[in-house]
């Protein structure tokens, strides 16, 4: 049980519990510390030392994001001498770090590139210069690349993949000049049991980790005269999108990013909330089958292509119990290029298929060999959101001066179960509301199930749907997917339908999100809270809310589909996922999962 106490900050006079840290303590009076390698969500690591300060008593200077607080304290944040200390650190770890600042992928949005400025150092002045490490940069990822030449070893990247993710893909390497952080064995990325999530990349505060940049060819293929570019763009886009140019998180933003896109020189623009009505279709057809013909249970949702990839390696026993519906950016890829191929006389290989999605994995997920049912790769490039933000920056579009405009039909019609799909909880909400009228008949008295809503790690909610109580789950962040899947398979839980999502928040929290703006920081749940605000007022705006009312989705099962779960649905929108191991792993990635599952 902690206590007040109260101690002195820069000459003000600050009370706090006695558990926090001088860091904390800072935070909460308002008092900025610099810091790199702290991380308020992440545990303490206090490797930078760029947030010492001055404690009254303390023969050396304490690092605040370790140091705890004692009644009575008194201390200086900016002193001199601490002043001159940060700034040797900072020359210090610039003297040690690439000079291409104005080429970088992160230039603008680094934590240290802001700090050199802040503390006045200049590269003319600079006391340390000598040796310098080397590193190839990693390009085996389709997702993510690692440049270790621009890593400052603040441990970010290790302890948010191990405490939020729980896959422990990164560790430190070697010392001196060869110190590093890698994946086991020394593999690439690609070569690992990363599951692309990227939330190494929204904590990393230099240029060492960003997303594989598809930017060039996506602007080769609409300069291309031989090609259609059509575009898609995700629920979880459209609420951060408005970020990258100094609006609030969760401010909707749909119409003027679809102006921004036809701006760019995209042909069509479709909506991939479409698609994510089409999931609901299919997913609820299948769990009611599931629930009904004694099919494998509980179901899990398979929109997420980091969780199914994590599947694959660390928990491939239930990978019959994921739905093998394709996730909305692949059912509309092989929608794209089957249905409206043919309704608008388009041949399907001049078609160049891009999706704009929150999230890293997805680039992973539309290059998969099982992607391609159409005949052709369903979707061609995946672009994140900054990718997009920066594109629409290169193009000189002023995007806050931007009029509105509608999608392209007749794949842009969505219901208000759609744009929720971005948030955690979503995907269940959705789902429920078209299985209770599918299974029942009658039309729900209460459209919102507020019990799978919330930023818990793992929820859970009961759900009578005739005779049948439908226990279900809702998680994110695959530390909290390991600890529940365990708990199901040594029997302490037991559900019927789970959802699954990779990143914290669900895609609200992608990989391939704007950087958070001023002094919030990367998984900041008040940033999430507010896309996932943006996300149910979408809904709630909407005239139809349920995924089996959407007139554009009846029309497509008439003219194209036929019936849910049936032949064409079948070879079009579904798919199936494989073990990585022990087959699809090299032999020395083995050792690696089963210490993972062991703990």
């Amino acid at each position: 049980m902690s206590k007040q106490i109260t101690m002195t900050i820069d000459g003000v006079a600050v009370s706090v519990p006695d558990d926090y840290t001088i860091m904390q303590a800072a935070d909460s009076a308002g008092i900025h510390i610099p810091r790199l390698c702290y991380h308020s969500k992440l545990s303490q690591f206090g490797a930078c030392r760029i947030c010492v300060v001055d404690v009254e008593g303390m023969k050396n200077y304490a690092p605040a994001c370790s140091t705890q607080v004692k009644d009575g304290m008194i201390l200086q944040t900016h002193s001199a001498g601490i002043r001159k200390a940060r700034k040797v650190l900072i020359e210090l770890l610039l003297n040690n770090h690439p000079r291409d600042c104005q080429v970088c992928g992160k230039s603008g949005e680094c934590t240290l590139q802001e700090m050199a400025e802040s503390f006045g150092v200049k590269s003319d002045e600079f006391s340390f210069e000598g040796e310098r490490k080397t590193f190839e940069t990693d390009r085996s990822s389709v997702a993510v690349r690692r440049d270790s030449e621009k890593c400052i070893l603040c441990g970010k990247c290790v302890r948010v993949c191990s405490e939020i993710q729980g896959a422990n893909v990164l560790t430190f390497s070697h010392r001196g000049f060869r110190a590093n952080v890698v994946p086991a064995y020394n593999l690439g990325l690609g070569e690992s049991v990363c599951t692309n999530c990227g939330q190494c990349i929204n904590v990393c505060p230099t240029g060492a980790l960003l997303e594989h940049d598809n930017t060039e060819e996506v602007w080769h293929a609409i300069h291309d005269p031989n090609k259609v570019v059509m575009v898609q763009i995700a629920p979880a886009v459209r609420v951060a999108i408005g970020e990258g140019f100094g609006n609030e998180p969760g401010k909707d933003m749909t119409y003027e990013t679809v102006t921004a896109l036809r701006m760019l020189g995209f042909d069509i623009v479709f909506d991939t909330q479409f698609s994510a009505d089409l999931t609901i279709i299919e997913e609820g057809h299948e769990f009611i089958r599931r629930l009904t013909q004694k099919g494998k249970l509980p179901m899990i949702t398979s929109c997420s292509p980091g969780w199914i990839k994590f599947c694959e390696t660390f928990h491939p026993e239930f990978l019959e119990n994921i739905s093998t519906c394709k996730s909305p950016q692949q059912m509309m890829g092989a929608v794209i290029k089957t249905y409206y191929a043919d309704k608008s006389g388009i041949y399907p290989a001049k078609i160049y298929s891009v999706s704009i999605m929150p999230c890293t994995a997805k680039k992973f997920e539309a290059a998969r060999p099982e992607m391609n049912s159409s005949g052709y790769q369903d979707v061609d490039a995946v672009l994140t959101t900054r990718e997009l933000i920066k594109m629409i920056k290169e193009a000189g579009i002023d995007f806050n001066r931007l009029k509105k405009s509608e999608f392209d039909h007749p794949l842009g019609e969505s219901s208000g179960a759609a744009p929720i799909f971005g948030a955690t909880g979503g995907v269940m909400e959705a789902a429920l509301r078209t299985v209770y009228e599918v299974v029942t008949g009658k039309e729900l008295a209460q459209i919102d199930f507020t019990d799978v809503r919330g930023l818990e790690g793992i929820r859970e909610a009961v759900i009578p749907v005739n005779e049948i109580e439908v226990r279900v789950a809702v998680t994110y962040g695959l530390a909290n997917v390991h600890k529940l899947l365990t708990e199901i398979e040594q029997g302490k839980r037991q559900y019927h339908f789970i959802e699954i999502m990779t990143c914290p928040g669900g895609c609200i929290g992608g990989g391939g999100q704007p950087y958070p703006a001023g002094e919030a920081e990367a998984l900041d749940t008040s940033v999430y809270e507010k896309r996932a605000q943006g996300l149910y007022g979408i809904d709630e705006r909407k005239v139809i809310r349920k995924s089996h009312l959407n007139p554009d989705i009846t029309k497509i099962y008439q003219e194209f589909l036929k019936e849910p779960l049936g032949k064409v649905s079948h070879k079009l929108l579904h798919t199936h996922y494989h073990a990585r191991h022990p087959k699809g792993v090299p032999a020395r990635i083995k050792d690696t999962v089963n210490l993972f599952k062991a703990k």
